[in-house]
């Protein structure tokens, strides 16, 4: 396939599946259901941490996390409201209410001294750094470990910033970066879209290698750099556009 071939089919696919019909059968319906920023950013997180698995169950499990915060996400944070729960409730596979806890915890300690994730990824410069999304987890992470008495809790972020492919926040930093007003939302401006990163996940590097984008066999952050520095040769102020053709290609959507 030569090179202008591949661009064409990933605009195409791009297109088809970047569209308002994806909504609904996806986890970013849910951030997309608040208009103040810590809310959107908040549901953002918490909506990613749980997607994974089977889409219908995501959704389902996201919608009963929203539940919990009584479609409050900022004030049940604030207010502790999270401390009422018991440890063992089950929230979505392998994460439980002990994990949502360790969270919040440390989100809270965000919010109360920046206002905003945002505010808080501007104050540690994650603009600056070649690899934001990365530089961001390190910073929750040693938040939600100061939080919870030195505890990290690697059901809320990956801990090996060296390996992880860092799936799930890639994903959410799309929701809150890109800014094309269909299905992510664009409420960030403290990084550019130019500077996201691939939500690498099975299904998305089995296509890219199908393609010749990557050849590496590990997902990995080695190859979520790989494969986006690929992308960005074809569209360089927004390679992650094509996370919508690497999901939707193969895929009956």
């Amino acid at each position: 396939m030569t090179e202008r071939d591949l661009k064409e089919l990933l605009d195409t696919e791009a297109s088809r599946i970047n569209s308002k019909s994806f909504i609904d059968d996806d986890p970013v319906r849910f951030p997309r259901q608040f208009t103040t920023l810590q809310d959107i950013e908040i549901a953002s997180l918490l909506s990613a941490t749980i997607a994974w698995g089977n889409r219908k169950m995501i959704c389902r499990d996201c919608e009963r996390l929203m539940a919990l915060t009584d479609y409050q996400p900022y004030a049940y944070m604030m207010d502790e409201g999270y401390e009422d729960l018991s440890p063992e409730m089950n929230i979505h596979r392998t994460f439980f209410a002990r994990n949502l806890q360790h969270y919040l915890r440390g989100l809270r300690r965000i919010y109360s001294r920046y206002g905003s994730l945002q505010e808080y990824g501007r104050a540690i410069d994650i603009a600056a750094d070649e690899a934001p999304a990365w530089r961001l987890v390190e910073g929750i992470n040693h938040e939600i470990a100061e939080a919870n008495d030195g505890t990290a809790d690697s059901r809320c972020l990956p801990q090996n910033m060296r390996t992880t492919a860092l799936k799930r926040v890639n994903m959410a930093l799309r929701w809150l970066v890109r800014n094309d007003g269909i299905v992510d939302m664009g409420v960030w401006d403290v990084i550019k879209p130019s500077q996201l990163y691939i939500p690498l996940d099975v299904h998305v590097g089995d296509t890219a290698r199908e393609l010749s984008l990557v050849s590496r066999k590990a997902n990995d952050r080695r190859t979520v750099v790989d494969l986006t520095e690929r992308l960005r040769m074809l569209r360089p102020d927004d390679p992650v556009f094509y996370d919508y053709a690497l999901f939707g290609i193969g895929m009956r959507l």
